[in-house]
């Protein structure tokens, strides 16, 4: 930890500087741990489609910074290597929750499942990403 600085606070620090998904899409890391993140994602017009769903790539956005954040945060650098997105249900809520959790950390690789639902538990979907430790 820097100074007084919480891991939260350094995570936002940090990641922050990620503007695409934090200035442009709109994302916030609520929750960081060893292996671990929970993003939020406030949706607005923006995010919609012409049918008024989520875009899928604001879905996907959600979960592969999620996926940073936890494979990245006090960890050596790790990029995303292959991913797969399973869209399960249409968002009834206002914010998309994407939640990740480690399912394999080998040496030079390692596995991440990220749950997305919105505020309501409804599940919206599920995603696979692989990763490539680069230091």
């Amino acid at each position: 930890m820097t100074g007084n600085m919480t891991d939260l606070e350094e995570a936002r620090k940090f990641f922050g500087e990620d503007y695409y998904a934090t200035k442009v899409t709109g994302i916030e890391i609520t929750e960081v741990g060893d292996h671990c993140a929970r993003c939020s994602l406030e949706l607005t017009r923006d995010h919609k489609n012409a049918y008024g769903g989520v875009m899928g790539g604001a879905i996907f956005t959600l979960a592969d910074y999620t996926f940073a954040v936890a494979s990245n945060f006090r960890q050596p650098q790790t990029v995303s290597v292959t991913s797969q997105i399973n869209f399960i249900g249409r968002a009834k809520g206002s914010r998309l929750i994407a939640e990740s959790r480690l399912i394999k950390d080998g040496r030079t690789t390692c596995l991440y499942g990220i749950d997305v639902t919105d505020e309501l538990g409804t599940k919206v979907a599920f995603v696979t990403i692989s990763g490539m430790k680069l230091g």
